[in-house]
């Protein structure tokens, strides 16, 4: 049985001419052969399978040819290509940096310098993923690297160029490798399964050269599976199938849905994809993949962007025909948003989910007649705009305070008043406002900057809170509802006072005549920081507490009184000196405080 050899190495170019989509790198290097004008260091760098070995060979069989042709290759036929090409040169040497990476191997490596060629002008040493090498190899090597041998070149190749000292990357002539584009991949796939005899469908070879991103190598691997996968035959359903890849049909019909405002059928269509599997971050990035594609199809100045076979960008004309300039824009902003939130999310279907149903009513007009059966795909806004005017209609509802008689003289202030006590009771009420601090001592709420147009049913449904509470007494509170809420209180103080509100937090006012609440403070300077924040304290911490009464003292700690502040770590150490059992059960579980 014949022995079977891998597509990448049976049709590794053995010429420049046969490199793929590096025409202009292998120009420079062909001129550099014919002129004889060689420089002593190269580095080829560029992502991986894209030829950067493969032309180092090149290039180094190049150059020790001793006949080589008019336009730079070499000729294959002198002593010095016979022994390259039977694998027993001499004089071009191959060094893997990453399994010899050491200043011994370096060492090495520059003794073999000093030894001259026994056949051809030069010898060429190949470093391969130079990057890997150690910061005293690259120190051990840099002076040879500038003033080598007149018989010595160095070509070095690497996929990480940001890694190699700059030392280095001076004393080479740079050149950079490009990925490999759809179409020149696709074109190369096909000369190898024609030599192989294989049958195939354009568009599976467009997957393929899709899934093997840029790299020449991995799209070859890719087409040996789907080869094997198919027997000989390479279709579109099997390559889908075989690399577990999503149809791109998938990514047509959800435009398509969402064009229609068919969230319901979206929906459907994503728990069938998530069934057989298939990521829902992938989804979402190959679904903004492809509105882009769509997006660039709709000009003709842009459809030369599209890296896909000519019957997909057919595919996509015709779509953005269909699909609005403003609905593609806000699509992809909707799901570049929903990328940027996946990792965090802690429910990411429902992240998914609702990023489709956003999408689906871009188009949505918001107001439209639709009936009560609610099939159609208007029905979404009109739920949510029919639920707001039903809050807003329920909020008059809420028992209002009667108003309260005054005289003449004293109606002004009273009314001040009475507006001062409402807002202050609007902003207790609310149960997810934060308290901003300003040195002037007014508690100002974050709901009225973060939130600045609210609906007129929750501002309605605020003043009724607030007049409720105004006929409440103050509530009481204890001892522990006063620490609660001081490190509630520490924890929302903005980020200008978080050297403040971190020593605060290590600190505990005790009630001495109730509701009034003394803090101790260990030093002078602290105390005076407090002080001019002291009345925003108060009215925060009335706030939480409902409790307008409390009255907040600071006073400076006396000899003695002061305490050590406690770090977690000494609190944690004082828990395990009093309790052994906490100790054994440390051990056991060999824990340690983080």
């Amino acid at each position: 049985m014949k022995e079977y050899i891998v597509s990448a190495r049976k049709y590794r170019p053995m010429t420049f001419d046969s490199v793929v989509g590096q025409t202009a790198l292998t120009t420079t290097l062909k001129n550099a052969v014919k002129s004889g004008k060689l420089a002593h260091a190269y580095l080829f760098c560029g992502p991986r399978g894209v030829g950067k070995t493969t032309c180092a060979r090149i290039f180094a069989k190049a150059i020790n040819c001793e006949h080589p042709t008019a336009d730079g290759e070499a000729c294959n036929e002198c002593e010095s290509c016979k022994t390259f090409n039977e694998g027993r040169s001499l004089n071009i040497l191959e060094l893997d940096a990453a399994s010899n990476n050491s200043v011994e191997n370096i060492k090495a490596l520059m003794e073999q310098t000093r030894i001259p060629p026994q056949v051809g002008r030069y010898k060429v040493f190949i470093i391969d993923e130079v990057h890997m090498l150690s910061t005293a190899a690259f120190n051990a090597f840099l002076k040879t690297l500038e003033e080598p041998p007149a018989h010595v070149i160095f070509i070095l190749a690497t996929t990480e160029k940001h890694k190699i000292l700059p030392t280095i990357l001076s004393r080479c002539q740079i050149y950079d490798f490009e990925r490999m584009t759809v179409p020149n991949t696709i074109k190369h796939l096909k000369m190898v399964a024609e030599k192989e005899g294989i049958q195939y469908e354009e568009q599976a070879l467009a997957v393929i050269a899709e899934k093997a991103d840029g790299g020449m190598r991995d799209a070859l691997s890719i087409f040996d599976q789907a080869a094997s996968f198919c027997q000989g035959n390479i279709t579109y359903q099997k390559v889908i199938e075989d690399l577990n890849v999503l149809d791109e049909d998938n990514y047509f019909q959800l435009v398509d849905l969402a064009l229609k405002n068919d969230a319901a059928d979206m929906m459907v269509l994503l728990n069938n994809l998530l069934a057989k599997g298939f990521d829902g971050g992938n989804l979402i990035n190959g679904l903004a993949a492809h509105v882009r594609n769509v997006l660039m199809a709709k000009d003709p100045k842009t459809v030369s962007l599209l890296e896909t076979s000519d019957e997909q960008r057919k595919r996509y004309t015709e779509q953005a025909q269909k699909a609005p300039t403003p609905f593609l824009y806000k699509a992809l902003q909707i799901m570049n948003r929903c990328d940027v939130e996946y990792r965090q999310s802690s429910n990411k279907r429902l992240l998914v989910e609702l990023t489709l149903i956003e999408v689906a009513q871009i188009t949505q007009p918001e107001d439209k007649d639709v009936p009560a059966s609610g099939r159609s795909p208007y029905r979404l806004k009109i739920l949510f705009k029919n639920l707001r005017q039903v809050r807003t209609k329920a909020a008059p509802q809420v028992a209002a305070p009667k108003p309260q008689p005054v005289n003449a003289a004293a109606g002004s202030t009273a009314a001040a008043h009475t507006a001062s006590a409402q807002a202050a009771a609007t902003t207790a009420a609310t149960p997810h406002a934060t308290t901003h601090f300003n040195p002037k001592g007014i508690g100002v709420s974050f709901d009225s900057i973060l939130h600045p147009r609210q609906p007129s049913y929750l501002r309605q449904e605020k003043v009724a809170e607030a007049a409720a509470a105004k006929e409440n007494k103050d509530r009481d509170f204890t001892p522990e509802e006063l620490d609660l809420q001081w490190v509630a209180m520490c924890n929302r103080m903005p980020k200008q006072y978080i050297g403040l509100a971190q020593r605060l937090k290590n600190m505990r006012p005790q009630i001495t005549t109730y509701p009034n609440a003394e803090l101790v403070v260990d030093n002078q300077i602290f105390l005076d920081e407090v002080n001019k924040l002291r009345g925003s304290i108060r009215a925060t911490l009335a706030q939480l507490l409902h409790n307008n009464s409390i009255q907040l003292t600071t006073r400076l700690a006396e000899a003695g009184e002061a305490q050590k502040i406690l770090s977690r770590k000494d609190v944690f150490d004082e828990l395990r000196k009093n309790n052994p059992s906490i100790e054994r059960l440390r051990q056991a579980l060999d824990l340690e405080l983080t």
